[in-house]
């Protein structure tokens, strides 16, 4: 029988620790974990809680040096010259006398193993069961309190899953998708979803928690507000891992519900200033307001308080611009540049004053309540239906004249290009005795006169391009601008037609703001009157009247593709124009996304768009997944990129920036695997000692 020999385990004793030496043998030379003045505040806090290796100095009776522990050796170290440790005090060592110094360094860092994160997780979890807060962790472990927060929300993660992770069976990425929803049966209902299924991606595993949730920054959020929604009972779900916050409202029915008793609150507000109608909704469609005539209202006037204010506001930054803003490049203290932006915040507000309207247009307009694409309250006042324009008052007052009128002629009226002109009348009805005096003329006669002096102005306007351009333009401008007014003998109409289908972003691309926001500079530019109009226009100069052409003609364009209006000479022409101004609807801001485009095609179009920007081995990358996957990976690689569907390219005009090649390596996206394997690389939080 074989003799078991007994190990014996090397001495440890306690030894002054101006007696031991750091060895210059120690097989770390690169540091790693907390820095030297943290663990010296954590031993002054916990003492020591490992033993130091050391052997002894043959040359040196007495000494010993540190093979293994030099790190606690310096924190230790530090402690005495801050003279909160003897310099003499005894160190718990363990003794080793044979053996290599190298080899025992080297074993002693390579055979240790680090803590699992889970146990991490869950140790974070005791510490604050049992009363310290997060501040107080944190500190403790120098750590931010941000990642204490990580921590312990992972470790809140249904007791199952952390089971599954710590059997390597999930990746760290995946538990963090879980740790989005605070709901335990959710979370393994959806484990069971994607363990059995192709898709174990976080993103995947993200998407199905939080499907039926809506993002903090949706305006309806913003409008509401996250405080009034969590009063209100709902639950917000906060992703500690995201760098924007990423929190979720998950009860979207009573966040509805908030926003439409909002819009009513503000609603009812308006009503009693005596509106009409008001018409409230989350938002109304790109050019809801055609059709309708808007009045104008006057800014109220600014008190004489206001007024010493404004001066005195602009007085104060003229000074400091004149100050600082000369070509000497002085740099703006910082506190002199909160102030400029104060000034600025107080100037919009003296600026932003209430619009008085008059009683009586009130009276027969109406209002539009909706929310702004910031979530902010958006009031649109003073639009008055055709059906509410007040009435002539010559057509209110008429009289029916049939007895004393002349027969009916319309008999003897002919169109000749458009011109009405009147036949002979052989009875000579119109010819009056000249003893009668003075009477109006007969209509007859005043149609007969007045097409001879349309032949006329038709001869004139021919030869004058200039009085030519002025007529068109205030036609134009006329039909774009006051609707019901008819004042102008160009028989020309103007159609600006609607867009009976809209896609999600039509009425916030960029397009759209400038076209409204210009149209809206020039109506401060036109006079209210109609009448008016002719005049004013004569008043511009040549640069003026183009730009008013310009805008004025823009509004007539359609060139939407309709299934029942398939007009080949509109898209010829439509073509014709983009050619004509290069147009780039890339430049112009339209981007591929899941929402316009991608995710409403199908696979194959989604991967014939990522192969002609990033070749066909990106588009193999995610031809596996799942469509709306697919899309959201495909807006993610065609960012940028200046692809653009065959509906919206312009003949002669190259969008694509990426050219159609093979992926390289420095255009080779991410690939996206289906597992990323227990072994992945953890976040640097986790791998930090703890």
């Amino acid at each position: 029988m074989t003799k078991i020999e007994k190990i014996a385990l090397s001495q440890s004793r306690d030894i002054p620790f101006d007696k031991l030496v750091l060895s210059n043998r120690n097989v770390r030379r690169v540091q790693a974990g907390l820095s030297i003045e943290e663990l010296a505040e954590d031993i002054a806090r916990r003492t020591l809680l490992q033993s130091l290796s050391v052997r002894p100095i043959p040359e040196r009776d007495g000494f010993y040096e540190v093979q293994a522990g030099g790190r606690r050796y310096r924190a230790l170290e530090s402690l005495v010259k801050q003279k909160r440790l003897a310099k003499n005090a005894p160190i718990p060592c363990i003794i080793r006398e044979d053996g290599i110094l190298e080899e025992d360094s080297l074993a002693e860092n390579v055979q240790r193993q680090s803590l699992h994160p889970l146990d991490q997780f869950r140790a974070f979890q005791s510490l604050q069961d049992q009363g310290l807060g997060e501040e107080e962790i944190a500190a403790r472990f120098f750590v931010t309190p941000q990642i204490v927060k990580q921590r312990l929300k992972l470790a809140a993660v249904s007791p199952k899953l952390l089971d599954v992770y710590a059997a390597d069976e999930m990746t760290f990425e995946q538990l963090v998708a879980f740790a989005i929803s605070d709901d335990h049966a959710r979370q393994e209902q959806v484990w069971d979803t994607v363990n059995s299924g192709y898709n174990q991606q976080p993103h995947y595993i993200r998407r199905l928690l939080t499907e039926n949730t809506v993002a903090s920054d949706d305006k309806r959020a913003c409008f509401v507000g996250i405080a009034a929604y969590e009063a209100a009972g709902g639950i917000v779900l906060r992703d500690l891992f995201s760098e924007d916050d990423g929190s979720l409202l998950q009860d979207v029915a009573l966040l509805e519900k908030l926003v439409a008793e909002k819009l009513t609150a503000e609603a009812e507000m308006l009503k009693a200033e005596g509106w009409k109608w008001i018409q409230a909704a989350q938002d109304f469609p790109y050019g809801h307001t055609r059709g309708l005539r808007r009045i104008e209202g006057a800014e109220e006037p600014l008190s004489v308080d206001d007024e010493v204010r404004r001066d005195s506001l602009l007085k104060e930054q003229e000074d400091i611009e004149r100050q600082y803003f000369q070509d000497d490049g002085e740099e703006i203290p910082e506190d002199v540049e909160k102030r400029l932006i104060k000034i600025e915040e107080l100037l919009g507000e003296i600026k932003d004053r209430p619009v008085l309207y008059d009683p009586s247009d009130i009276a027969r307009a109406g209002v539009f309540v909706s929310i702004d694409d910031e979530g902010n309250l958006n009031v649109e006042c003073g639009f008055v239906r055709p059906e509410d324009e007040a009435r002539n008052k010559t057509d209110a007052n008429a009289v029916d004249d049939t007895e004393t009128a002349t027969p009916d002629r319309s008999c003897c009226v002919t169109l000749v290009s458009g011109i009405a002109v009147s036949g002979a009348d052989p009875s000579g009805a119109d010819a009056e005795a000249e003893d009668e005096g003075l009477k109006p003329l007969s209509d007859r006669l005043v149609m007969e006169l007045t097409a001879h002096r349309t032949l006329a102005l038709r001869d004139a306007v021919a030869n004058d391009p200039d009085t030519a351009f002025l007529a068109v333009l205030h036609t134009l401008a006329l039909q774009s601008f006051y609707r019901f007014e008819t004042d102008t003998c160009l028989e020309i109409t103007a159609k600006n037609s609607g867009f009976s289908v809209q896609g999600p972003d039509l009425k916030t691309c960029a397009s759209a703001k400038a076209i409204e926001e210009r149209h809206a500079q020039w109506q401060k530019q036109l006079p209210k009157d109609a009448k008016s109009l002719w005049n004013t226009l004569r008043t511009f100069d040549a640069d003026s009247r183009a730009a008013l052409f310009a805008h004025c003609v823009s509004l007539t364009i359609n060139a939407v593709h309709e299934p029942w209006n398939r007009a080949p000479g509109r898209k010829h022409h439509a073509d014709q124009l983009a050619e004509m101004l290069a147009l780039d609807m890339a430049a112009m801001g339209w981007q591929p996304t899941a929402a316009n485009y991608l995710g409403r095609v199908s696979k194959a179009r989604i991967l014939e768009a990522v192969t002609d920007v990033k070749g066909a081995s990106s588009a193999e990358l995610i031809g596996h997944l799942r469509k709306l996957d697919m899309a959201q990976q495909a807006e993610r690689m065609l960012a940028g990129s200046g692809w653009l569907p065959e509906p919206l390219r312009t003949p002669s005009v190259e969008s694509l920036s990426v050219a159609a090649e093979p992926a390289t390596a420095e255009t080779q996206p991410e690939s996206i695997p289906a597992h990323s394997g227990a072994d992945a690389e953890l976040p640097a939080f986790l791998t930090e000692a703890a």
